[in-house]
Parts: C-alpha cells; sequence; structure tokens
C-alpha cells in the first residue's frame, strides 16, 4: 500500500527528504521553525540550505532533516509556557523541518567538536533518528544524504526500497563496528551486507565485532547515485590525481562513475550573499555602480583593520579558513614579504580574514616587518568577511585541492576577481582572463608551488595596472555573468533532473532478510 502512494505522488510532486547536519537557513513557508534554524560548520551549512530554498521555489515536495541544536536554534523549551509549548509541537509536527532528538545535539556550542569519538556519536545518533523516526514519518519518495555524517542511510533506503541520493562535499570519513552502531540503537543486522567494510565480510557474525564499516565508503557504496560538488574534483578522483583520498573511498566512487551513476554539479554562493542586498557594507550596489561603492567600502575595511586608508590601493583577500594541508596558506607565507616589498610603491595590501592554524604565524611575520598598514590579519566573522570581498580588489584561492570551493565564485558576485590554483572545483568556476578583457573571470595558476602563486599575484597586478575605464568594464561584465552562472537555481535544476532520472529507475528488490540470508 505505501509503495502504491509513493508511484502516485511521484507522479506529480515526488516527497525529497533531504538529510543534513549543517543548515543556515530555510524558506518562512517550510514552517514555523524556519527562523530559529542556523547551524554552521562550513560550506554543507550553506549549501544545504541554498539547495533546499531553491528546491522549495521551484515547487518540490521537499522535507529536510537535522538534528535538534536547541543551544544553537535558541530554543528553551523548558522556558515555554504551555500555550507557547503546544504552538512549538505542532508547528514541527505539521512543517517540512524533521529535528532528530537526542541530548548529545541539546547543548552544543558548535556542530561539530575537536573530538573524533564525539563526532562519531553525534553521527550515529544522528542516523538512528533518522531511520528510526523520521523516515517513517515522512515517507519520503527519494532521501538525499550529504558526507559520511549520513553515510549508513543509504543502506537503510535501499532495504526499504528507497532511491538515495549521496551528495560528496569532502573526503573526511570516520570508522566504527557493527556492535558500535547497533549498540546506538540501529538495526544495522538489517542492512549490513550494503554497507562497505574494512575487509570483505564473511558474514554477519563474523564480522560485527571487529571488521571496522568505513561511513563514507558505505554511503558511496548504498546510494544509487552520487555526486561530487564539482565535476572536476570526481574525474581527478577518478583519475588518482590525489593520493589522500582512501582507497576504499576512491574505488566506490570509480565505481559508480564507470556504471555511470555519478556526476560533478558546482556548488553556488548564499544567495545573501550578494553586494545589491548585503547589510553589512558601507554601501550596497551593482554591476552597474560598482566603483565608487567599492572606493567606499574599501575606505570602511581599511579604517576598521587598521590598514592604510587609501581607495586606490589594490587589497588581495584571503578568506577561507588558515588550513596549510588543504588551502594553500604556506604558500602565500613564504612570498608574503617578497610581494608586499616588490609592490610597495603601487600600496599593494593583504587583508586575511579567517581562523586557523597558520593565523600566528602570519600575525608574526606583519610584527617581524612592521607591515601593520598593509597586511591584516583578523579572525573569521561574517560581517567582516562581507566587507572585505566588497572592499577587495583580487581574492586567493592557492588551494591544493578543491571539492568546489565558495569564495571564488562568491567574490564575483561583489567585483573582486579571483587568484586560484587550476584544481578542482577552482577549475570549473575561474577562467583565465583574456588580454582584451571580453572573456574570463580571474587569474589561474597550474602549480601548486610558491612560483605559481606569484605568477597569479603578478598577473592580477598587470590588470590592476590598467586604465580604471577597462578595468570597470571588466568587473561589471564578470560580476552580471557571475550571476547568470552562479545561482542555486540553476543548481537545483541540476539536482532536479538527477531526481527525476532516479525515480524513473526501476529499483532491484534486496533478496537478503537482514542478517545476510536469502
Amino acid at each position: 500500500m505505501e509503495r502504491k502512494s509513493r508511484s502516485s505522488r511521484r507522479s506529480s510532486s515526488p516527497r525529497v527528504l533531504v538529510v543534513t547536519p549543517e543548515i543556515t537557513y530555510l524558506p518562512d513557508g517550510m514552517g514555523n521553525m524556519a527562523h530559529y534554524l542556523h547551524a554552521k560548520a562550513g560550506g554543507m551549512a550553506d549549501v544545504s540550505a541554498s539547495l533546499v530554498s531553491a528546491l522549495y521555489r521551484a515547487g518540490a515536495d521537499v522535507h529536510v532533516a537535522l538534528p535538534h541544536y536547541r543551544k544553537m536554534f535558541h530554543i528553551d523549551v523548558g522556558q515555554l509556557i504551555s500555550n507557547e509549548l503546544r504552538v512549538f509541537m505542532s508547528s514541527l509536527h505539521n512543517s517540512r523541518i524533521h529535528l532528530a532528538e537526542d541530548r548529545i545535539f541539546y547543548y552544543r556550542d558548535s556542530v561539530y567538536s575537536g573530538y573524533n569519538d564525539d563526532c562519531l556519536r553525534q553521527a550515529l545518533a544522528f542516523q538512528r533518528e533518522v531511520i528510526n523516526n523520521i523516515i517513517p514519518i515522512v515517507k519520503p519518495d527519494l532521501i538525499h544524504c550529504n558526507d559520511w555524517m549520513t553515510g549508513l542511510i543509504p543502506a537503510a533506503a535501499r532495504r526499504m526500497g528507497i532511491p538515495c541520493l549521496f551528495t560528496v562535499h569532502n573526503i573526511h570519513t570516520q570508522r566504527t563496528t557493527l556492535a558500535q552502531i547497533e549498540d546506538r540503537g540501529i538495526d544495522a543486522a538489517a542492512f549490513w551486507n550494503h554497507l562497505y567494510f574494512s575487509r570483505p565480510p564473511y558474514n554477519y557474525e563474523e564480522s560485527r565485532n571487529d571488521n571496522a564499516v568505513d561511513m563514507m565508503a558505505s554511503g558511496i557504496f548504498a546510494a544509487h547515485f552520487i555526486n561530487t560538488v564539482s565535476p572536476t574534483f570526481l574525474t581527478e578522483m577518478v583519475q588518482g590525481y590525489h593520493d589522500f583520498v582512501p582507497q576504499g573511498i576512491r574505488s566506490e566512487i570509480i565505481g559508480k562513475y564507470n556504471a555511470g551513476c555519478a556526476c560533478g554539479i558546482l556548488n553556488s554562493p548564499d544567495p545573501a550573499c550578494d553586494p545589491e542586498i548585503d547589510n553589512f557594507l558601507e554601501m550596497k550596489y551593482n554591476a552597474e555602480n560598482h566603483r565608487l561603492a567599492k572606493q567606499v567600502n574599501k575606505i570602511a575595511f581599511q579604517e576598521r583593520t587598521g590598514l592604510m586608508v587609501d581607495q586606490h590601493a589594490p587589497i588581495f583577500f584571503w578568506p577561507h579558513r588558515l588550513d596549510p594541508i588543504q588551502k594553500g596558506c604556506s604558500l602565500l607565507s613564504d612570498i608574503l614579504y617578497d610581494v608586499v616589498h616588490k609592490y610597495y610603491d603601487q600600496k599593494l595590501q593583504i587583508a586575511i580574514v579567517a581562523d586557523g592554524s597558520y593565523q600566528e604565524i602570519f600575525r608574526n611575520i606583519v610584527k617581524f616587518h612592521n607591515f601593520y598598514d598593509r597586511v591584516t590579519v583578523c579572525g573569521f566573522e561574517e560581517s567582516l568577511s562581507r566587507l572585505a570581498f566588497a572592499a577587495s580588489d583580487f581574492v586567493l584561492m592557492p588551494s591544493r585541492f578543491e571539492p568546489c570551493g565558495l569564495p571564488q565564485m562568491t567574490c564575483q558576485y561583489y567585483g573582486s576577481l579571483p587568484v586560484a590554483r587550476d584544481t578542482g572545483g577552482l577549475h570549473d568556476s575561474v577562467e583565465e582572463l583574456s588580454e582584451d578583457g571580453t572573456h574570463g573571470n580571474g587569474f589561474l595558476f597550474a602549480n601548486y608551488d610558491d612560483g605559481g602563486l606569484k605568477w597569479g599575484i603578478d598577473s592580477a597586478m598587470r590588470f590592476f595596472s590598467k586604465p580604471e575605464a577597462f578595468r570597470d568594464t571588466v568587473v561589471g561584465r564578470v560580476m552580471k555573468e557571475a550571476k547568470a552562472r552562479f545561482n542555486y537555481d540553476v543548481t537545483a535544476q541540476h539536482y532536479i533532473d538527477i531526481y527525476e532520472s532516479m525515480l524513473e529507475r526501476p529499483l532491484i528488490v534486496d533478496p537478503f532478510d537482514g542478517a545476510g540470508r536469502i
């Protein structure tokens, strides 16, 4: 009976359940809870929020499952009076927002802690609630899962006969045993044969206690279709460009790719990051009037951070975490003195608004060379970061690898051109600016080394030396093209196309009884 009702619903508006551990906002029409929700650790929160909102605007019957971070959502159920409590609980029951309940979520100040065991317990509690409670309530036609924290759900979905899309945002994973999974309340015996183990399992019993399950590889293995968050990063993993990708994850991605069940869909910037509507800016602007407004915002940023106040000084902005393994901040630290010295007369400035392990290294360089009026190093703050996008002329993205990246697209909204390494999602979103300025949107370098980043900065400075009218025309064109190309209405349509393709495919019925027996 349930499968019959699903089939009839698919013909009109299939019900999609998006499962994500992070979110930044949701449209009001999805329920009275929408304006409470904000739990962000990284780009996945923005991606999830923007995709769900775009799907909702497109008329999809979209539902969302996420942990109930009461403290981060500023909800204190104990303080609600009885009438408010009834309204609150009613909104949970009637909305498209489904909160996974467990004490491990309630009192958190951040989505993740620095302890792997804590993150694993949190992920298992989240998946337990989704599998045991949320899926039976929602009765989705399709489930869309995100990253390793949802890696068990595709296996459960396959057992239930529900098609599942699994989105790979990055390559981080964790491993645990069937015994630990079941101790957290998940009946893995019902779908153990759809999980990815450290070694080939002989049967359920012999693998239960000491054959670790890989969460990310399991999600990829069990899903009916997967996508990465850029086409090039998918190709790079399949072709073995990155030696840091675990073999199990890579082999399963290759399997999906060769079966025609994998693709790359480029993310898009948060719609709130738009200089026409951004309330964090000193002056709002668009592609037609960006010159004066960017100068006003530049002065405001310089005054706020202690940089030399000069509306004509070129500013290079570092917008992402100071992670030396992925983001290339060691390349910038190695050449920081040389770059500032080389372009000292042109008054080049570098603005770092980011957290991470390399922050102290940059502070020490600035202190040693007394570069306080040329280089600013600030912890991440949303308002300051937005102002930096508007104030800057260029954004630095020298990543070793990049599954997608958002700053190189966001900066184009603000009229700031990316200086980026040619890899992953950067390759898909940055094109070398032509000499005549009629096409391209930034500056790409191939080699991950000091020389590559220097070349990119030199290319940007050659552009900056051109007449102001020429630069204004190029920046205006880039801003217009970015808004047309990088937006979640476009991205959502790619996901909708995948959903429709998945729903049209017949599912293979699971012949197992849940304990590995036919």
